[in-house]
């Protein structure tokens, strides 16, 4: 057993916990990639938007992990009325336009108790269709300043030339009305292609993305 090793044993207690004495100040300073294996989910890439008219992945999507998982962190539009879309491509990102058949149902809640509600929208979703998808329905997006849509997609097995491309997108935005309405939105479907899907690219349906984060994550 070498000395890293050993030291580290000797600090473990029998339930599997470090002792206090195994942390100090060098040690968590050193750190600089801290991972959970249980959660096998790795940080491939990002993409910041800054006044953006979309914001793509053009690369990191292959057959390294069986799932991925894309985090919207508060895209603010700068037009205000809008909807937040995403699309697949084939070719690396020539063409946005896989073929998709989705489901849409979403729960919303305004600001003044005034107006709730769950259901399915049958007027956002699509049946094999090009066309972008919609991430924000109910209620378009709002660009007041503090208002914002966030969320995670889920893509399954993109590589895959077998089988096709199923996602899941579950978010929260708030909406352009005054006063403004929560509205939590889930979104699921299929690009339905057995080619392998290896680009995807987000955008507001008119006007770009003020800012935004939006994070790329592989799952095994």
């Amino acid at each position: 057993m070498g000395a890293i090793a050993r030291a580290a044993a000797n600090n473990i207690t029998t339930s599997g916990v470090f002792t206090s004495s195994a942390i100090a100040n060098s040690s968590v300073t050193g750190i600089t990639v801290l991972a959970n294996a249980s959660d096998g989910i790795t940080l491939i890439s990002s993409q910041t938007a800054s006044s953006s008219a979309s914001l793509s992945f053009t690369s990191g999507l292959d057959s390294t992990y069986k799932a991925y998982k894309f985090v919207i962190v508060n895209c603010h539009p700068q037009t205000d009325g809008v909807k937040l879309e995403f699309n697949l491509s084939t070719d690396g990102g020539s063409n946005y336009n896989v073929t998709k058949t989705t489901t849409v149902f979403d729960a919303y809640h305004r600001e003044n108790d005034g107006s709730v509600g769950l259901g399915y929208n049958s007027s956002q979703d699509l049946a094999q269709s090009t066309a972008f998808q919609n991430l924000t329905p109910e209620v378009e997006l709002g660009n007041d300043s503090d208002a914002s849509a966030s969320g995670s997609l889920l893509l399954f097995n993109p590589a895959s030339t077998t089988y096709v491309k199923h996602f899941i997108y579950n978010g929260n935005h708030m909406s352009n009305l005054s006063p403004p309405w929560s509205i939590n939105a889930y979104v699921a479907g299929y690009g339905n292609t057995t080619s392998a899907v290896n680009a995807i690219q987000f955008k507001m349906s008119s006007g770009n993305i003020d800012d935004g984060k939006i994070y790329l994550y592989g799952i095994k």
